[in-house]
């Protein structure tokens, strides 16, 4: 068929009754509604196609009536499984319901299968969902008591446990780009997504499936630049061509230069954020910010600390992600969700989440619903109503450093700053820290046994992730800790010596987070712990471009030892250090000698492979065995060992 173009009507004609379809789409990014909108239209009046099993990813969807939402007629559908339900609630009430089988699973893994039923493998093995509801001993990621097929099991390799999600055929894809030939080769030029569309079409094309494609113009035979094609014509059945309001290039923006790569525009107006509740949570979150690192941003108050990163001017120091594909800019919130202005690229959302399932993640700031003592998180299924679990669990589960952010109370809540302290005007109806959460979208116990540094910041107070639960670490000024705090816990946390949050938090000024987090004076770098006998140097951030800054680092570290008396460990951070290439020689020299003099063992570590080969090859030239590691959880256990 050398002329693929129809209309909508003709395209879901080929829908069989008890088909699985799978559409595309992140909220409104992606999201072919000229097709969706047509198999409404032809169920409302035929009667068919029955029984549909509906498998996305993110939720295709704007809350309302647009996207997936469109689908929720009895009758229409019989199984549901999806990474995210919070913009399709239509669907998320008949899975609660009862009313179809349904099962949540983690938007990463769901993006990772559509791979592997592309290459018609057995399923998708992943760490990915152990401890939570999707653990087989949770629930298996089942919604109801209507859904009995296990779709997860738990399998152990070589003494270690795995999730297996199972593969199924995907008969029908739906899929969108932005211009398609004659022949259906189809770019993507205006999106602001690249998403799984390719995966999608491979794995319905080689299960023997139809492959719908929606876009927005048509080109001539022979005409698209062949790198430009994202979905080549033997993936691709039939195209549609939209109607402009049925393809918008997210469900708040019809089309943004920025978002699809097209043009860059100034960011240098940004709306500082009034000193509120979402301020203090975001210039907290900021304060962990890993210069030179890469972070994801969660929904909802996450996106604050995007807004306090770009007031304090630290964009040049920081790569923020977005799950579904973006790497750099400015992830958007809101209905643009999933798009980003001034993107450094835009990778297809599997590969993104190949980045962060092997760890790739510095740090990651995300929301939380209901916490318990063991530092559980929920934010998937609460109070009756199913948000699902989106890549949340991939997220959480293996970003080096996690943040949880929110509110400590909801439903009400109002505060005021008075001089520089914070006051409860009315206290939220609903506490998030309770005995027991409804599910388990991220296990606290299972971060705790793999070491992983947790914190959970309010408004109000702090909590860290120890082995014995969540510790009460930071309380804020003008906060009394019995009656504004464990008085609406449903447990009570681990306290020791907690210690009163940064004033700064609570002022109107700037907190100079690019000098605090770049120029941190020696006496928070260098850091003795006398029980372990452990230096630990924080050279993160560290500029060394004056004989000033070597001596700075030289002095501090004898003087340590002068006060100890006797050698000692050293754990050495280098993350996004900046030595200057006329003063590499003075320092690799230094640091060989405070070595021979001061340590006894000794370990490194940076997230840049290019600084772990440099620092590798200038201290192996020294005669100093270069101990050094991409990650401080490994740095450590060396010196431990």
């Amino acid at each position: 068929m050398r002329n693929k173009i129809v209309d909508a009507a003709e395209a879901v004609a080929i829908i069989r009754s008890g088909d699985t379809v799978a559409s595309s789409g992140f909220v409104g990014v992606g999201t072919p509604d000229e097709i969706i909108k047509a198999l409404e239209r032809r169920f409302i009046q035929t009667g068919e196609p029955r029984d549909l099993a509906l498998l996305f990813a993110a939720a295709p969807g704007d809350g309302g009536d647009r996207g997936l939402n469109r689908l929720a007629h009895p009758g229409l559908i019989r199984r549901l499984i999806g990474g995210h339900f919070g913009l399709v609630p239509k669907l998320a009430r008949m899975a609660v319901d009862n009313d179809v089988e349904a099962y949540n699973l983690p938007l990463g893994c769901v993006s990772h299968l559509f791979r592997e039923i592309a290459g018609r493998k057995a399923g998708l093995l992943s760490k990915v969902g152990l401890g939570t509801f999707v653990d087989p001993a949770n629930g298996g990621g089942k919604l109801n008591q209507r859904t009995t097929e296990e779709l997860v099991r738990l399998m152990e390799i070589d003494g270690e446990p795995w999730l297996f999600y199972k593969a199924f055929p995907i008969n029908v894809a739906i899929i969108r780009g932005t211009t398609a030939d004659h022949n259906g080769n189809i770019s993507m030029e205006k999106e602001a997504l690249t998403l799984d569309n390719l995966a999608l079409a491979t794995a319905a094309k080689n299960c023997k499936g139809f492959v719908i494609a929606q876009v927005e113009r048509i080109a001539a035979s022979g005409s698209l630049n062949p790198r430009h094609v994202r979905i080549p014509s033997v993936l691709i059945d039939c195209v549609v061509v939209a109607r402009p309001e049925n393809h918008v290039q997210t469900y708040a923006t019809g089309y943004n230069g920025a978002f699809s790569g097209e043009l860059r525009v100034p960011v240098d107006r940004n709306v500082p954020l009034p000193l509120d509740n979402r301020k203090i949570i975001a210039r907290r979150c900021a304060l962990e910010l890993p210069m030179g690192g890469v972070v994801n941003l969660g929904i909802g108050m996450p996106e604050g600390v995007a807004s306090v990163a770009a007031e304090e001017k630290l964009f040049d120091f920081v790569t923020l992600t977005a799950e579904p594909g973006i790497i750099g800019g400015i992830p958007q919130g809101g209905l643009d969700f999933g798009a980003a202005i001034n993107a450094e690229s835009i990778i297809d959302q599997n590969q993104m989440f190949d980045f962060y399932d092997g760890g790739g993640l510095d740090l990651a700031c995300l929301g939380m619903a209901q916490v318990n003592a063991s530092g559980d998180v929920n934010v998937s299924l609460f109070n009756g109503r199913l948000a699902g679990a989106g890549g949340f669990i991939n997220i959480s589960q293996n970003a080096r450093e996690l943040i949880f952010a929110g509110t400590f109370t909801t439903g009400g809540l109002k505060t005021a700053v008075v001089d520089g302290e914070l006051r409860i005007l009315s206290e939220g109806k609903s506490p998030k820290f309770i005995e027991k959460v409804d599910q388990i979208t991220f296990s606290g116990r299972l971060a705790a046994s793999n070491g992983q540094p947790v914190l959970y910041v309010t408004e109000r107070c702090v909590f860290q992730l120890t082995p014995a639960g969540l510790e009460l670490i930071e309380v804020a000024p003008g906060i009394d800790v019995e009656r504004d705090i464990l008085a609406l816990m449903g447990f009570r946390p681990v306290i020791r010596s907690p210690k009163a949050m940064d004033a700064a938090l609570f002022r109107e000024a700037l907190m100079q987070l690019d000098d605090r987090l770049l120029n941190r004076p020696l006496s928070e770098r260098l850091v003795f712990d006398e029980k372990r006998n452990t230096l630990f140097l924080g050279l993160d951030g560290y500029r060394v471009h004056t004989s000033d800054d070597v001596e700075a680092i030289r002095h501090g570290v004898l003087e340590i030892f002068a006060r100890v008396g006797h050698r000692f460990s050293a754990i050495i951070n280098y993350d996004s250090s900046d030595i200057a290439p006329d003063m590499a020689n003075d320092w690799f020299s230094m640091a060989a000698e405070v070595e021979n003099a001061c340590y006894d063992h000794v370990s490194r570590y940076t997230t840049s492979a290019f600084m772990r080969l440099k620092l590798g090859d200038a201290l192996a030239r020294r005669n100093v065995a270069p101990h050094i590691f991409e990650t401080s959880a490994d740095a450590h256990q060396f010196v431990v060992k």
